[in-house]
């Protein structure tokens, strides 16, 4: 039972949600000879060139840069749309360049914008995550969830947060309606598979990931976590091979190709009678 758990508490980490930059539609800035709209004009021309080499340097991976031009747009206080956007887009710079506090305070902004910004409530979840504030990132789901019961990505951030504190109740009924919704989804087979896992629920567990790697063979924490229930169903030789093939799969996971191996190893290879 010791080396079930050992597997058990590597299973259960969460997924972070993918970051996508944002755009907007310039209009065209009118002609005037008033100082006052002049200056304006050229507020808003700074405004748009700096938007393009922000969402340049977030596509070439140059975030510092990002940052700058994001943040002096910001400063300039444009108007909305531009506001919200700027905002999001600075905060995937600093999410990917490690800055969540920085990075969780620029979605707050977007969303105070703009209330319904699906993606900066996405974003401000998976950050929250990231930086362990589980609670905020809990009642984000939720407005998410409220603001978008039907979609995929508002069901699944809530469902892995409510996870990760423990109200399996919310997690089992998040990935039950997304599959319901999309049965072939793997990855919602997989996590409704830890939901159970964590409930004392195996059978139902097992379920789920066969469920999953009957989708995608290759889903190597998938079949791990399977090995985990073998092994605390009593089923050595089945855990053995199960964990042998998760290792196998998993050539681009090396922290969990490394413990499989270890679990594999752990287990004495059955003797033929």
């Amino acid at each position: 039972m010791r080396l079930h758990w050992c597997a058990l508490a590597a299973i259960c980490a969460l997924s972070a949600l993918p970051a996508v930059a944002q755009t907007y539609e310039s209009t065209p800035v009118p002609h005037s000879t008033s100082a006052a709209v002049m200056h304006d004009q050229a507020v808003q021309r700074e405004i748009i060139e700096r938007f393009h080499l922000g969402l340049h340097a977030l596509g070439a991976r140059r975030w510092d840069d990002a940052i700058a031009e994001f943040t002096r747009v910001l400063a300039l206080h444009p108007r909305e749309p531009q506001g919200s956007t700027a905002a999001y887009d600075l905060g995937i710079a600093q999410a990917q360049s490690g800055a969540n506090d920085q990075a969780a305070q620029s979605f707050e902004r977007a969303i105070a914008l703009d209330p319904g910004f699906l993606a900066a409530m996405a974003n401000l979840i998976a950050t929250d995550v990231s930086r362990g504030d589980l609670k905020d990132a809990r009642t984000v789901a939720d407005r998410f969830v409220a603001l978008a019961p039907e979609s995929a990505r508002a069901l699944y951030a809530r469902g892995l947060v409510a996870l990760a504190t423990g109200d399996l109740a919310v997690a089992r009924d998040d990935f039950g309606k997304l599959l319901r919704n999309d049965p072939q989804y793997a990855v919602a087979h997989y996590d409704l598979g830890i939901v159970e896992v964590r409930a004392g629920r195996y059978d139902e567990a097992r379920r789920e990931f066969q469920a999953a790697l009957g989708l995608a063979p290759a889903y190597a924490r998938a079949r791990f976590a399977l090995g985990t229930v073998l092994l605390h169903d009593g089923d050595r030789a089945g855990a053995r091979s199960t964990f042998d093939r998760a290792a196998s799969d998993a050539s681009d996971d090396p922290s969990l190709r490394g413990l499989a191996i270890e679990m594999r190893n752990a287990i004495a290879t059955p003797q033929t009678h």
